[in-house]
């Protein structure tokens, strides 16, 4: 169920990375990583962040929860600015956002049993818990991800994938989170069970209200979870709107692309359906294209006869209203798509 109360806002975030940095040598230059970012993730719902490998979603994760910091911008959590505090003072607000991880395989301490994985957060935190009542709150955890309580003794070797990755869920509830940041959480996992990972996420939020960064490439998860989705390229947002016109209504020829790679159910259907074959590699983030990141492999721009201001002017998000939804889109011929 969400509201129009924000958890986390996002306004004109970028992160850079330096090259060829040492103990002795200076930077020979930087990688924009994330480049000017912006979006606001309300409470109880599920933003998708969507892209392919290095078009800077987990950079944007990590971000978030200052593990890497931003060269500009801010991040309001509940209205608290975030960028710019000291490892002391970002503590107590670590407690309003946690992250669940890709391998649940290596994020849980294998030396650990699951009774110290969900009372360590809470240790962390300093929330006061007798004996008790860190036996009772294991146990209440481990019901809500749908593991017996009577796992608590176990090692994380003890239990399959899924499972394991039930137990990082249950870590990062442990303190009562307004905001879970989950970076590509199901794709390390069996086919099979990446439905009942999605659906416990999903029955959390509405019985929690929590809300969720949710970092993917697989579109099709990402339409069956997200609220809004935001489609990623070379570090910005090229589009950004419901998951219902997004899907239904794509205006960017990257979008589009994507879009024609997820196979339909229907076999009539998805023999005749067309598939949008980008040429070419992405760029790398240390020699951006001018103008529009994607036009290099733009097939709208072809089909135009490569208009020049693609390759000059960087387009920015442009709000294209809907009967419904406001449909945000970055490129110069959105209208065309």
């Amino acid at each position: 169920m969400t509201n129009n109360k924000p958890v986390l806002i996002v306004d004109n975030l970028s992160v850079r990375f330096p090259i060829g940095s040492g103990l002795v040598r200076k930077a020979k230059g930087y990688v924009k990583a994330v480049n000017s970012v912006s979006f606001v993730i309300n409470q109880g719902e599920t933003l998708g962040l969507v892209g392919e490998s290095g078009s800077g979603k987990t950079t944007i994760g990590r971000a978030i929860v200052r593990v890497n910091d931003p060269h500009e911008g801010s991040i309001l959590l509940d209205g608290d600015e975030l960028v710019g505090l000291s490892p002391k003072e970002m503590r107590p607000l670590r407690r309003k956002v946690q992250m669940v991880f890709q391998d649940p395989y290596s994020s849980l301490d294998p030396r650990q049993t699951v009774r110290q994985i969900l009372v360590e957060p809470l240790v962390t935190h300093n929330l006061p818990l007798t004996n008790a009542q860190g036996e009772d709150r294991v146990a209440e955890l481990l019901n809500l991800v749908g593991l017996d309580p009577a796992f608590a003794s176990r090692y994380p070797h003890q239990f399959s994938g899924g499972q394991r990755q039930r137990i990082g869920i249950a870590r990062a509830l442990a303190v009562e989170p307004d905001l879970i940041i989950c970076d590509e959480p199901i794709s390390a996992l069996d086919v099979s069970i990446q439905a009942q990972v999605v659906n416990l996420l999903e029955s959390l939020k509405k019985r929690l209200g929590i809300a969720y960064l949710f970092i993917a490439h697989d579109l099709a998860v990402v339409r069956h979870i997200s609220d809004r989705v935001a489609v990623m390229y070379l570090g910005g947002i090229v589009e950004l709107t419901t998951s219902t016109e997004l899907y239904e209504n794509p205006r960017h020829p990257y979008t589009r692309a994507l879009l024609s790679a997820v196979p339909v159910p229907d076999s009539t259907v998805e023999k005749a359906r067309k598939r949008i074959i980008l040429q070419g590699d992405i760029p790398s983030p240390t020699n951006m294209p001018s103008g529009c990141s994607f036009h290099t492999r733009c097939p709208l721009r072809t089909m135009l006869g490569n208009p020049e201001i693609c390759s000059t002017e960087r387009p920015e998000l442009k709000i294209y209203p809907t009967k419904k939804d406001e449909h945000q889109v970055a490129c110069h011929f959105a209208d065309e798509s």
